[in-house]
């Protein structure tokens, strides 16, 4: 047998004020109504649950129990409203979050430090790859949100985080020049995105010959470190780039012929997942941090 809210009430009141009169004016009823109810809630029972008497109202043993039921029924209801304003006041559940491992790798960990600080309560499921990757988790509903770098295929919210430089990178050229020189090897980082692509079309526009020597890498960190240790000279993205790495760093600037090298990272994904409480906090948190960064577009 359920009490509904209404009955719990009841038997809750008139077992504390053991007079109907006194229950039937804190019930905003009168007697004969409350009286009625009464009666219906211990015809559902089976069972009497108070005895009339001068002195009032006395539970019966089958009241206590239905008055102990009543009292735990009320309870818990106000438990569980506690917690749907605390879920409408705070941020709960699980983000999952697709990124692009380079964004993944140097710049989402302090993202979602700050996140984590700021919502104790919500849990994160991270999942980084390529691009593609990235835009096939979400059509299958492995996350909320992704996150991007180039010019994404996507038709749904897509939200522009920051467009960042690229850099030659190499321990003996200062400038673009030298690589006409150089029988430094080329070190080119190769992926499914137009990444590579882009820094082909970039060095047709500039050079008439392709590069004298070359090393393809399958992973950028690879592709940083190598030119870092003095094996060859690389273009990197200014998200992969740190202050005080000895190593020289050349920005591919726009000029009156070109418009330079830069790559845009952006915020991707359905309009009912922009709704979720913890997708909307964390929207927050990255496009704060995304201001702080120098943004190209101009």
């Amino acid at each position: 047998m359920i009490l509904t809210a209404t009955e719990a009430e009841i038997i809750k009141i008139l077992a504390e004020e053991k007079n109907m009169r006194k229950a039937a004016e804190r019930l905003f009823l009168t007697q004969p109504a409350l009286s009625q109810r009464l009666q219906s809630i211990e015809k559902d029972w089976g069972a009497q649950l108070f005895i009339r008497s001068q002195k009032g109202l006395t539970p019966t043993p089958a009241g206590e129990l239905v008055i102990q039921y009543a009292i735990e029924t009320i309870t818990r209801k106000e438990e569980v409203f506690e917690t749907i304003q605390a879920l409408q006041s705070k941020v709960h559940g699980t983000l999952k979050i697709a990124c692009a491992s380079i964004v993944g790798q140097n710049w989402l960990p302090k993202v979602l430090k700050d996140f984590v600080t700021q919502y104790p309560d919500a849990k994160i499921s991270l999942i980084t790859g390529w691009s593609s990757e990235i835009v096939k988790a979400l059509y299958e509903g492995e996350a909320q949100v992704g996150i991007v770098r180039g010019q994404a295929e996507w038709k749904g919210k897509k939200v522009h985080l920051f467009r960042d430089m690229m850099y030659l990178v190499d321990k003996e050229i200062e400038k673009i020049d030298d690589i006409l020189t150089t029988d430094r090897p080329f070190i080119q980082f190769k992926s499914d995105s137009s990444y590579y692509q882009e820094i082909q079309l970039w060095w047709q526009r500039h050079f008439s010959s392709n590069p004298k020597r070359q090393i393809i890498v399958d992973q950028i960190e690879t592709c940083k470190q190598m030119a870092m240790n003095g094996i060859g000279y690389a273009i990197l993205p200014s998200i992969t780039l740190n202050e005080g790495e000895e190593v020289n760093k050349i920005p591919i600037t726009n000029t009156d012929k070109d418009l330079g090298l830069t790559r845009d990272t952006w915020l991707i994904g359905y309009e009912s997942s922009f709704e979720l409480r913890q997708v909307e906090a964390f929207v927050e948190v990255v496009q704060k941090h995304a201001s702080c960064l120098y943004d190209y577009t101009n």
